[in-house]
């Protein structure tokens, strides 16, 4: 079963590689472009002199740093498009790999070949999965690890890992994101006995899951923090902190939102408030994830991930088992 299963899906296990392949022939120049200016311009020190405060003074954010950010991020924000490729690469797995896995071999009728030969609907679909997901396993594993190398220096000076886009393609979450898209593409193909009919399932099956836990799960995984701080106190968010910000403004000495802007004045300038258009007494607010809970939201979400692929391998084995 095993030389069957490689003799059939090698093809497709080859255009994978060859892949990998070429986006590590994209990733390579451009990221060491991207490390290599990060580092000789002085944004990486500055960025890290400025700690893992939440809150800095003004003028360490703005004098130190801001020139050196808006430079990096004019020089290389094209390339955050390429994040786009990124958080679809997992989607590709799934649909010309997992889809394919077995609808392919239930309309062309092929599989009653093997079960007619003393091999056992459970063992021909624990082979079939068992390789493909010992093979997608380690280049998953390879892609991650290349991807969070690529997107350290543009995370660093953007958002934050935690950012929506950020998250998606860093850490470990993207190997429970291909495997999650491989036991997807394998159920479709056990619902649908036929290629395209699983390919479509798969794409609407793994758009509706991710946009479920990315924009409804996620924020809820751990509390979020609450901040507060003066207006007049001189402060203003550290970008370094890598911070998730949920919601933020001003509000008045009763705790009621009045802007949905952050305001930062000198001390003792009344005017500057008036022109922000708030009362004396107001405070800055902000609901957020600190940046330091990257890994745990990681190791959440790729447990959520992995526990949804061995579901879907339970379940496509059920069903497989009622193929006439």
């Amino acid at each position: 079963m095993i030389w069957l299963t490689w003799r059939q899906h090698r093809k497709q296990l080859l255009y994978t590689a060859l892949a990998l392949v070429a986006l590590a022939a994209l990733m390579v120049p451009t990221g060491l472009s991207m490390h290599g200016t990060f580092e000789d311009s002085g944004l990486a020190d500055c960025l890290d002199a400025l700690g893992t405060e939440v809150l800095v003074s003004v003028s360490a954010r703005t004098d130190t740093c801001g020139p050196l950010r808006q430079q990096f991020i004019d020089e290389f924000n094209s390339l955050s498009v390429v994040a786009i490729l990124f958080m679809v690469l997992p989607l590709l797995v799934g649909l010309f790999l997992g889809a394919p896995l077995v609808s392919r071999e239930l309309e062309h009728g092929t599989h009653r070949l093997v079960w007619t030969q003393g091999v056992s609907r459970r063992r021909w679909t624990l082979t079939k999965l068992g390789l493909l997901g010992a093979v997608t396993l380690p280049l998953a594993v390879v892609y991650a690890l290349g991807v969070t190398w690529w997107f350290a220096p543009m995370a660093a000076n953007g958002t934050g890992r935690l950012a929506y886009g950020f998250f998606d393609v860093q850490g470990v979450a993207p190997v429970g994101y291909t495997l999650f898209a491989l036991a997807l593409g394998t159920f479709a193909g056990t619902v649908t006995r036929r290629v395209m009919p699983a390919m479509a399932l798969t794409l609407g099956g793994f758009v509706a899951v991710r946009l479920f836990v990315e924009l409804v799960l996620r924020p809820h995984y751990l509390a979020p923090e609450e901040l507060t701080w003066s207006t007049t106190s001189g402060e203003w968010l550290n970008p370094a902190a890598a911070s998730w910000e949920y919601e933020s403004g001003v509000r008045n000495a009763d705790g009621e939102l009045v802007s949905t802007g952050l305001i930062g004045c000198p001390p003792h300038d009344p005017e500057c408030l008036d022109r922000g258009g708030v009362e004396p007494g107001s405070y800055n607010w902000q609901l957020y994830q600190p940046g330091d809970r990257f890994w745990t939201f990681q190791s959440i979400e790729t447990g959520l991930f992995l526990a949804l692929t061995a579901l879907l391998c339970y379940l496509a084995v059920r069903r497989i088992r009622r193929i006439s």
